[in-house]
């Protein structure tokens, strides 16, 4: 990979996707305690999975307008927080990103997850009997495939990947999703789910995993706190004042300069909450539960999004240190200079697990959006 092209007329060295991205990975590796080897070999898993985009200098626009961004950035990195340890280190991209067409984005990213399988030797029947269902022959939606790794000692990945439900269109999406679920031995899931505003993603584990999920995301769109509890199918599942005092913190409700005075029923009215049902054994139900706040969307600043962040996390007797950690290790800005560096927070509940706070990180290689006066409207529930 070329780290870096001289400009002609400045002389600047330009750093090139896959240098920005590789160096953020490599730092953010020592913040969740990776050596040195296995850090080098996933760097070399991010460069190989990105493919001609790795090389591309960052004063040309990005490969493409990605979803997986703001900035269309293919990379987000998250840093996933349990009580008395340092953080588990994710990155999440698309692999075919500078394909040119929604549909050449599908298959390269198909053959880069193959490939990965072949490798490190592990099946992909789960993707294998789906893929007619989200690879159409003519794919619509924002994205056809991403791939996240999850970055644990000795350098071999789990992966998951992440699919379109919306590739056939969205007024599809939730027979496509009851489809796929029927396939994989979840015949019944869907009719277990809370109401839906929308499917964004189905996820699969693929690799080494302990018990491999499929995992269902559903869009709540101008959620309120109190609403947030009863979207958890899991049984037992978290209490509802935990579920409730995370959204309220999360999105700023009365919590920091710009949440005060907001009501009781304060409603998130710009990007909406996002939850996760996690399933394991064909014929039961969710072994797990997330809820994904998008609190770049409620704050003015990513100094407002940190604060929150911290005392989520200590509040769960988390590492707050490593998070604080986190940041100068993706970006030299200060967090009160722009807006977005802290994408989503979010709180998973597992079986069998403790709760586990995810911050998602931004690369922002190719913008970083400034602070706002006033995030979009908390709405008030009945106006």
């Amino acid at each position: 990979m070329t780290r870096t092209r001289t400009d002609r007329r400045s002389g600047r060295d330009i750093p090139t996707l896959g240098a920005l991205t590789v160096g953020q990975l490599l730092r953010l590796c020592q913040v969740a305690g990776l050596d040195r080897t296995d850090a080098e070999a996933y760097a070399g898993v991010l460069v190989e999975a990105l493919g001609a985009a790795a090389g591309r200098p960052l004063d040309l626009p990005p490969p493409s307008r990605t979803f997986l961004s703001d900035d269309h950035t293919p990379v987000e990195f998250s840093l996933s927080f349990l009580p008395g340890g340092a953080p588990s280190l994710r990155v999440l991209l698309e692999p075919g990103c500078a394909a040119g067409s929604l549909k050449r984005n599908g298959r390269v990213g198909l053959r880069v997850i193959r490939e990965l399988a072949q490798r490190w030797r592990f099946a992909t029947d789960p993707l294998d009997e789906v893929e007619d269902l989200f690879f159409p022959a003519n794919p619509q939606g924002s994205f056809a495939l991403w791939c996240a790794l999850e970055l644990g000692p000795g350098g071999i990945p789990r992966l998951k990947v992440y699919l379109n439900p919306n590739a056939s269109g969205e007024e599809r999406a939730a027979e496509i999703v009851r489809k796929a679920l029927r396939r994989l031995g979840h015949r019944k899931v869907l009719a277990t789910l809370p109401p839906a505003d929308g499917y964004p993603f189905l996820a699969l584990d693929l690799g080494a995993w302990e018990a491999p999920r499929v995992k269902v995301y559903v869009r709540h769109d101008g959620l309120a706190a109190e609403e947030a509890p009863s979207l958890s199918r899991m049984d037992p599942g978290p209490g509802r004042a935990e579920i409730e005092e995370f959204v309220r913190t999360a999105a700023g409700f009365g919590g920091d300069a710009f949440g005060q005075g907001l009501d009781h029923e304060a409603r998130l009215a710009g990007r909406p909450a996002l939850t996760c049902h996690a399933f394991t054994e064909a014929g039961t139900g969710p072994t797990g539960f997330t809820l994904h706040i998008p609190v770049r969307e409620y704050a003015r600043h990513d100094g407002e999004a940190l604060a929150r962040a911290t005392t989520l996390l200590g509040r769960y007797g988390m590492d707050t240190a490593a998070l604080w950690r986190a940041l100068p290790a993706v970006t030299s800005r200060r967090p009160e200079d722009g807006v977005g560096l802290i994408a989503y927070l979010a709180l998973a509940h597992q079986h069998g697990r403790p709760p586990r706070v995810t911050a998602y990180l931004s690369s922002e290689a190719y913008r970083v959006r400034p602070p706002v006066a006033f995030p979009p409207t908390l709405a008030t529930a009945g106006r």
